[in-house]
Protein backbone atom coordinates (compact mmCIF):
# COMPACT_ATOMS: atom_id res chain seq x y z
CA UNK A 1 0.00 0.00 0.00
CA UNK A 2 1.32 3.41 -0.93
CA UNK A 3 2.29 5.47 2.10
CA UNK A 4 0.03 8.46 2.65
CA UNK A 5 1.87 11.71 2.01
CA UNK A 6 1.68 13.99 5.04
CA UNK A 7 1.86 17.76 4.79
CA UNK A 8 2.94 20.38 7.31
CA UNK A 9 2.79 24.05 6.35
CA UNK A 10 2.23 27.30 8.20
CA UNK A 11 -1.50 27.12 7.46
CA UNK A 12 -2.29 23.40 7.16
CA UNK A 13 -1.03 20.37 9.07
CA UNK A 14 -2.17 16.76 8.77
CA UNK A 15 0.82 15.26 10.60
CA UNK A 16 0.68 13.68 14.04
CA UNK A 17 1.83 16.73 16.02
CA UNK A 18 2.29 20.51 15.79
CA UNK A 19 5.57 22.06 14.68
CA UNK A 20 5.61 24.65 17.49
CA UNK A 21 3.77 25.26 20.75
CA UNK A 22 1.92 28.15 22.40
CA UNK A 23 0.81 26.70 25.75
CA UNK A 24 0.63 29.97 27.71
CA UNK A 25 -0.40 32.65 25.24
CA UNK A 26 -3.37 33.88 27.29
CA UNK A 27 -1.20 34.60 30.32
CA UNK A 28 -0.04 37.94 28.91
CA UNK A 29 -3.57 39.23 28.20
CA UNK A 30 -5.35 41.44 30.77
CA UNK A 31 -7.94 39.64 32.88
CA UNK A 32 -10.59 42.32 32.36
CA UNK A 33 -11.08 41.33 28.71
CA UNK A 34 -14.31 39.46 28.03
CA UNK A 35 -13.75 36.22 26.13
CA UNK A 36 -15.91 37.77 23.42
CA UNK A 37 -13.23 40.44 22.88
CA UNK A 38 -10.39 37.98 22.24
CA UNK A 39 -9.21 36.25 19.06
CA UNK A 40 -9.20 32.52 19.76
CA UNK A 41 -7.94 29.63 17.58
CA UNK A 42 -10.27 26.63 17.59
CA UNK A 43 -10.81 23.26 15.99
CA UNK A 44 -13.99 21.92 14.39
CA UNK A 45 -15.02 18.40 15.45
CA UNK A 46 -11.94 18.44 17.65
CA UNK A 47 -11.95 14.70 18.39
CA UNK A 48 -12.65 13.50 14.84
CA UNK A 49 -9.42 11.62 14.10
CA UNK A 50 -10.99 8.49 12.63
CA UNK A 51 -13.42 7.50 9.92
CA UNK A 52 -11.87 8.16 6.53
CA UNK A 53 -11.65 11.23 4.33
CA UNK A 54 -15.29 12.32 4.67
CA UNK A 55 -15.26 12.12 8.48
CA UNK A 56 -11.72 12.85 9.70
CA UNK A 57 -11.18 16.51 10.59
CA UNK A 58 -8.03 16.54 12.76
CA UNK A 59 -4.69 14.75 12.97
CA UNK A 60 -3.41 16.05 16.33
CA UNK A 61 -4.68 14.44 19.55
CA UNK A 62 -6.48 16.75 21.95
CA UNK A 63 -3.54 17.36 24.29
CA UNK A 64 -1.38 18.40 21.31
CA UNK A 65 -4.05 20.81 20.08
CA UNK A 66 -4.08 22.57 23.45
CA UNK A 67 -0.29 22.81 23.60
CA UNK A 68 -0.29 24.25 20.06
CA UNK A 69 -2.52 27.12 21.23
CA UNK A 70 -6.04 25.90 20.38
CA UNK A 71 -8.51 27.25 22.97
CA UNK A 72 -11.91 26.39 21.45
CA UNK A 73 -12.99 22.75 21.23
CA UNK A 74 -15.98 21.40 19.34
CA UNK A 75 -17.16 18.25 21.17
CA UNK A 76 -19.95 16.03 19.79
CA UNK A 77 -21.45 13.33 22.05
CA UNK A 78 -24.05 10.60 22.09
CA UNK A 79 -25.42 9.29 25.39
CA UNK A 80 -25.11 5.50 25.20
CA UNK A 81 -25.28 3.13 28.15
CA UNK A 82 -24.98 6.01 30.58
CA UNK A 83 -21.77 7.29 28.97
CA UNK A 84 -21.11 10.32 26.76
CA UNK A 85 -19.31 8.81 23.78
CA UNK A 86 -17.62 11.01 21.20
CA UNK A 87 -18.97 10.74 17.65
CA UNK A 88 -18.70 12.47 14.32
CA UNK A 89 -21.93 11.69 12.50
CA UNK A 90 -22.24 7.92 13.16
CA UNK A 91 -18.51 7.20 13.56
CA UNK A 92 -17.33 6.52 17.10
CA UNK A 93 -14.10 8.41 17.77
CA UNK A 94 -12.71 5.93 20.32
CA UNK A 95 -13.09 8.39 23.19
CA UNK A 96 -15.61 9.60 25.73
CA UNK A 97 -16.40 12.96 27.28
CA UNK A 98 -14.75 11.93 30.54
CA UNK A 99 -11.41 11.68 28.73
CA UNK A 100 -11.97 15.00 26.97
CA UNK A 101 -12.74 16.84 30.19
CA UNK A 102 -9.85 15.19 32.02
CA UNK A 103 -7.40 16.19 29.27
CA UNK A 104 -8.62 19.80 29.27
CA UNK A 105 -8.50 20.11 33.07
CA UNK A 106 -5.04 18.51 33.23
CA UNK A 107 -3.79 21.05 30.70
CA UNK A 108 -5.32 23.90 32.70
CA UNK A 109 -3.77 22.62 35.91
CA UNK A 110 -0.35 22.94 34.27
CA UNK A 111 -1.23 26.26 32.59
CA UNK A 112 -3.58 28.01 35.06
CA UNK A 113 -3.65 31.36 33.23
CA UNK A 114 -5.33 29.77 30.21
CA UNK A 115 -8.96 28.88 29.58
CA UNK A 116 -10.66 26.44 27.20
CA UNK A 117 -13.97 27.19 25.49
CA UNK A 118 -15.85 23.96 24.84
CA UNK A 119 -18.92 23.63 22.67
CA UNK A 120 -20.85 20.53 23.75
CA UNK A 121 -23.69 19.17 21.61
CA UNK A 122 -25.64 15.99 21.12
CA UNK A 123 -24.47 14.58 17.80
CA UNK A 124 -27.24 14.15 15.21
CA UNK A 125 -29.93 12.49 17.31
CA UNK A 126 -32.91 11.06 15.41
CA UNK A 127 -34.89 12.04 18.49
CA UNK A 128 -33.14 14.19 21.15
CA UNK A 129 -32.34 12.12 24.23
CA UNK A 130 -34.31 13.55 27.17
CA UNK A 131 -31.62 12.33 29.57
CA UNK A 132 -28.77 14.08 27.76
CA UNK A 133 -28.97 17.48 29.48
CA UNK A 134 -29.67 16.37 33.08
CA UNK A 135 -26.95 13.71 32.92
CA UNK A 136 -24.52 16.23 31.45
CA UNK A 137 -25.32 18.65 34.26
CA UNK A 138 -24.64 15.99 36.89
CA UNK A 139 -21.48 14.96 35.14
CA UNK A 140 -20.10 18.51 34.96
CA UNK A 141 -20.86 19.00 38.64
CA UNK A 142 -19.26 15.69 39.69
CA UNK A 143 -16.30 15.51 37.30
CA UNK A 144 -15.63 19.19 36.66
CA UNK A 145 -13.62 19.63 39.87
CA UNK A 146 -15.25 23.03 40.41
CA UNK A 147 -13.39 24.31 37.34
CA UNK A 148 -16.20 24.39 34.79
CA UNK A 149 -17.96 27.64 33.88
CA UNK A 150 -21.58 26.62 33.28
CA UNK A 151 -23.21 30.05 33.61
CA UNK A 152 -25.12 31.87 30.92
CA UNK A 153 -22.98 35.03 31.01
CA UNK A 154 -19.79 35.20 28.96
CA UNK A 155 -16.97 35.51 31.52
CA UNK A 156 -13.96 37.74 31.50
CA UNK A 157 -10.61 36.10 30.98
CA UNK A 158 -9.88 36.68 34.66
CA UNK A 159 -13.03 34.81 35.66
CA UNK A 160 -12.30 32.01 33.19
CA UNK A 161 -8.62 31.37 33.89
CA UNK A 162 -8.02 27.76 34.81
CA UNK A 163 -11.57 26.78 33.79
CA UNK A 164 -13.41 25.08 30.96
CA UNK A 165 -16.12 27.41 29.66
CA UNK A 166 -19.12 25.46 28.34
CA UNK A 167 -21.00 26.66 25.26
CA UNK A 168 -24.21 24.66 25.05
CA UNK A 169 -27.04 24.28 22.56
CA UNK A 170 -29.58 22.30 24.55
CA UNK A 171 -33.32 22.73 24.09
CA UNK A 172 -34.25 23.56 27.69
CA UNK A 173 -31.57 23.42 30.38
CA UNK A 174 -29.02 26.23 30.60
CA UNK A 175 -25.65 24.62 31.30
CA UNK A 176 -23.38 27.32 29.96
CA UNK A 177 -23.07 30.19 27.52
CA UNK A 178 -25.92 29.79 24.98
CA UNK A 179 -24.16 28.87 21.74
CA UNK A 180 -27.03 29.65 19.41
CA UNK A 181 -27.34 33.21 20.73
CA UNK A 182 -23.85 34.03 19.49
CA UNK A 183 -22.90 35.09 15.94
CA UNK A 184 -22.08 31.86 14.11
CA UNK A 185 -20.68 31.58 10.60
CA UNK A 186 -20.92 27.87 9.86
CA UNK A 187 -21.78 27.25 6.21
CA UNK A 188 -20.50 23.69 6.32
CA UNK A 189 -22.10 22.37 3.12
CA UNK A 190 -19.57 23.47 0.51
CA UNK A 191 -20.36 23.94 -3.17
CA UNK A 192 -16.92 25.34 -4.00
CA UNK A 193 -13.84 26.59 -2.10
CA UNK A 194 -14.43 30.05 -3.53
CA UNK A 195 -17.97 30.24 -2.11
CA UNK A 196 -16.78 28.91 1.23
CA UNK A 197 -13.97 31.44 1.46
CA UNK A 198 -16.35 34.31 0.63
CA UNK A 199 -18.53 33.21 3.57
CA UNK A 200 -15.56 32.88 5.92
CA UNK A 201 -14.10 36.25 4.92
CA UNK A 202 -17.47 37.98 5.36
CA UNK A 203 -17.96 36.62 8.88
CA UNK A 204 -14.39 37.46 9.89
CA UNK A 205 -15.11 41.01 8.76
CA UNK A 206 -18.24 41.08 10.90
CA UNK A 207 -16.19 40.01 13.92
CA UNK A 208 -13.85 42.99 13.63
CA UNK A 209 -16.66 45.53 13.95
CA UNK A 210 -19.51 43.64 15.63
CA UNK A 211 -20.90 43.77 19.16
CA UNK A 212 -18.03 42.98 21.52
CA UNK A 213 -20.44 41.47 24.03
CA UNK A 214 -21.17 38.66 21.55
CA UNK A 215 -18.92 35.76 20.61
CA UNK A 216 -18.22 35.62 16.88
CA UNK A 217 -17.50 32.05 15.80
CA UNK A 218 -16.25 31.56 12.24
CA UNK A 219 -15.98 27.99 10.94
CA UNK A 220 -13.35 27.61 8.21
CA UNK A 221 -14.32 23.93 7.98
CA UNK A 222 -16.70 22.21 5.62
CA UNK A 223 -17.59 19.20 3.54
CA UNK A 224 -19.31 18.59 0.24
CA UNK A 225 -20.03 16.32 -2.70
CA UNK A 226 -16.84 17.33 -4.49
CA UNK A 227 -14.55 17.86 -1.50
CA UNK A 228 -13.78 16.60 2.01
CA UNK A 229 -12.60 18.27 5.25
CA UNK A 230 -8.89 17.73 4.60
CA UNK A 231 -8.94 18.80 0.97
CA UNK A 232 -10.95 21.91 1.79
CA UNK A 233 -8.72 22.81 4.75
CA UNK A 234 -5.66 22.89 2.49
CA UNK A 235 -7.34 25.63 0.48
CA UNK A 236 -9.30 27.62 3.08
CA UNK A 237 -6.58 27.56 5.76
CA UNK A 238 -4.10 29.01 3.26
CA UNK A 239 -6.50 31.78 2.24
CA UNK A 240 -7.30 32.52 5.88
CA UNK A 241 -3.61 32.66 6.83
CA UNK A 242 -2.78 35.04 3.99
CA UNK A 243 -5.81 37.23 4.74
CA UNK A 244 -5.09 37.54 8.46
CA UNK A 245 -1.43 38.27 7.76
CA UNK A 246 -2.27 41.16 5.45
CA UNK A 247 -4.96 42.54 7.81
CA UNK A 248 -3.10 42.04 11.08
CA UNK A 249 -2.35 45.72 11.71
CA UNK A 250 -5.96 46.78 11.15
CA UNK A 251 -8.01 44.30 13.13
CA UNK A 252 -9.34 44.66 16.67
CA UNK A 253 -10.44 41.03 16.99
CA UNK A 254 -11.14 38.04 14.76
CA UNK A 255 -13.32 36.23 17.29
CA UNK A 256 -13.15 32.44 17.47
CA UNK A 257 -11.62 31.05 14.27
CA UNK A 258 -12.46 27.34 13.97
CA UNK A 259 -10.46 25.09 11.65
CA UNK A 260 -9.79 21.59 10.40
CA UNK A 261 -6.10 20.58 10.29
CA UNK A 262 -4.72 24.00 11.34
CA UNK A 263 -1.05 24.83 10.92
CA UNK A 264 0.87 26.46 13.73
CA UNK A 265 1.55 29.59 11.68
CA UNK A 266 -2.17 30.19 11.30
CA UNK A 267 -2.74 29.57 15.02
CA UNK A 268 0.05 31.98 15.92
CA UNK A 269 -1.32 34.67 13.58
CA UNK A 270 -4.72 34.50 15.29
CA UNK A 271 -3.07 34.64 18.72
CA UNK A 272 -0.83 37.58 17.82
CA UNK A 273 -3.80 39.74 16.82
CA UNK A 274 -4.65 39.95 20.54
CA UNK A 275 -1.47 41.82 21.33
CA UNK A 276 -2.45 44.62 18.98
CA UNK A 277 -5.86 44.70 20.68
CA UNK A 278 -4.22 44.98 24.07
CA UNK A 279 -1.85 47.74 22.98
CA UNK A 280 -4.64 49.89 21.55
CA UNK A 281 -7.11 49.49 24.43
CA UNK A 282 -4.99 49.09 27.56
Amino acid sequence: METEKLEQTEAFDNTSGPATSLPDWMSSLPGHFSLSEISVPGTHDSMSLFGGSKIRCQSWPLAAQLVAGVRFLDIRCKLEGGHFLIYHVNTFQEANFSEVLKTALSFLEEHPQETVLMRVKEELPIIPNADFAPRLQRYLEEEGQGRVWAKEAIPTLGQARGKVVILEELEKEMLGVPYEEQSIGDDWHVLSPECKWDQVKKHLGMATSGDKAVLYLTFCSGNGLFTNPEELARDINRRCYEHLKTQAKKTERWGVVIMDFPGTGLIQTIVESNYGTWNTTA
